[in-house]
């Protein structure tokens, strides 16, 4: 058994659609039911999914786990794994064996256990609103008096996250939530929560380009040639009709052949860009019913939001994560998506070559969710703050679910901790500076004194 001075550690595996991630969280063992305590220790990444890569991950992020372990004397571990849902949708058989691996892996190691599953696309979406407002302390805050006090609901902030195969939108709407499949019941801290979240499979960035590639083929379905607007003007590749349609969200033509060689070409037109990537939404909501697209109910937007994940990393390369107007975004995502790809390689000589490629195409597809997707306009995009992290911890779902699993955030209000009042803060305050003033003068008269006896002596 761990000494309870020691901290407590939670490890999350995100094993999602574009990369895995460990995350490793400290808390002091004692102090389970406070707030704004846990932080992040630490955060490695493996790039390629779960299924494709999780043989490479035990020696690589397990072991770098032990080598942490070993230097600090870590108590006993909270874990757990997350695997994409579109690995289900494709295929179950392969999801569920996957996941057996998984636990079969971690078991080996000295840790509490807590399993590997998939999460719901509103689980993740929760999970994420319970990341940004837990480190953002909008739930309950703990004051220097000793007293937990719950900010005002307008303190509490949405979450839009973006991922590799689907988007999330998560906040605390100012009606009641109508539709109960987009509504989620949380009693955090002594309050109930009625939240409003809705996930988007195929909606993410990896896979809504992937669809944007595979729309611009089918028009001239035919040609071996495709023109894209959103890769830079003189980029080109070459792709065959297998890869492209290989994703359960990218719908193969029944003429294709799977060897078929496509070469893609990039045009650099920013108004075709934008054109192409809105025709992979709905935006018709019907009479009487306010959406956000493919017809699904939400409810107006509200109060500030936090976008994380995608939404932040396809804006930071631009440096449009600094609170500008979105007249000023649209202009610097205009200018980026006309120039070349020699002149954007020269301008970014270290970035990979196929996120440089895919810069475009992501900036107007975020733009395009926020705007006409989740309904932003030109007034609430100052509500909208691209952040990575929240003091010093990342901002995902993965913080929201080790809290969830550990119980680190009570259903009940903290009970209020037994401190001094403001009068007493005070005449300790007062009776330690005169102690100080006290002590300093007797060490003075006792210099003195010895000062004088050797004066004497000699």
């Amino acid at each position: 058994p761990c000494p309870l001075c020691l901290p407590q550690y939670g490890l999350v595996f995100d094993a999602g659609s574009t990369h895995t991630a460990l995350y490793i969280y400290r808390w002091p063992s004692d102090k389970e039911n406070g707030t704004g305590i846990v932080s992040q220790v630490e955060a490695c990444t493996v790039t390629g999914e779960c299924a494709g890569t999780w043989p490479s991950l035990s020696p690589s992020l397990l072991g770098r786990w032990r080598r942490l372990s070993q230097r600090r004397c870590c108590c006993p571990l909270h874990r757990a794994v997350f695997s994409p849902s579109l690995g289900r949708e494709q295929n179950s058989s392969k999801a569920e064996q996957v996941l057996a691996e998984v636990a079969k892996a971690i078991g080996e190691y000295p840790v509490d256990f807590r399993g590997a599953r998939i999460l719901t696309g509103n689980e993740e979406g929760s999970f994420g609103w319970i990341t940004v407002n837990y480190l953002l302390e909008t739930l309950v805050k703990y004051s220097f008096t000793g007293e937990w006090t719950h900010p005002p609901a307008e303190d509490v902030v949405g979450a839009l996250d973006l991922g590799g195969a689907s988007t999330q939108i998560t906040f605390l709407p100012g009606t009641t939530v109508r539709d109960s499949s987009t509504r989620a019941l949380l009693r955090l801290y002594g309050t109930n929560y009625s939240i409003y979240t809705h996930s988007y499979l195929c909606y993410g960035q990896k896979q809504a380009l992937k669809v944007l590639v595979a729309s611009l083929h089918q028009v001239t379905a035919t040609s071996l040639q495709v023109s894209h607007p959103c890769y830079p003007r003189g980029y080109q590749e070459n792709v065959t009709t297998a890869e492209l349609y290989n994703s359960p969200c990218v719908r193969a033509p029944s003429t294709s052949s799977p060897a078929q060689v496509l070469t893609v070409t990039g045009t650099g037109d920013p108004a075709a860009c934008s054109t192409a990537v809105q025709k992979l939404f709905n935006f018709s909501c019907g009479a009487n019913r306010t959406c956000g697209f493919n017809g699904v109910y939400q409810p107006p937007v509200r109060g500030q939001f936090f976008a994380f994940s995608g939404l932040y990393h396809s804006l930071h390369l631009l440096n449009l994560t600094g609170g500008q107007s979105l007249s000023f975004v649209n202009a610097t995502i205009w200018q980026f998506c006309t120039s070349s790809w020699e002149k954007v390689q020269q301008e970014f000589p270290a970035m990979n070559r196929t996120h440089l490629r895919d810069a475009c195409a992501a900036s107007s597809y975020a733009l395009v969710l926020l705007l006409q997707g989740y309904k932003f306009n030109h007034t609430t995009w100052l509500n909208v703050h691209f952040v990575r992290q929240v003091a010093n911890v990342d901002v995902g779902w993965t913080l929201g679910y080790m809290l969830n699993l550990t119980n680190m955030i009570p259903s009940e209000a903290p009970q209020s901790v037994v401190g001094l009042q403001r009068s007493n803060w005070v005449a300790a305050t007062v009776l330690l500076a005169i102690m100080l003033i006290l002590i300093f003068c007797l060490l003075t008269a006792i210099c003195c004194q010895k000062n004088s006896s050797g004066y004497e002596s000699l």
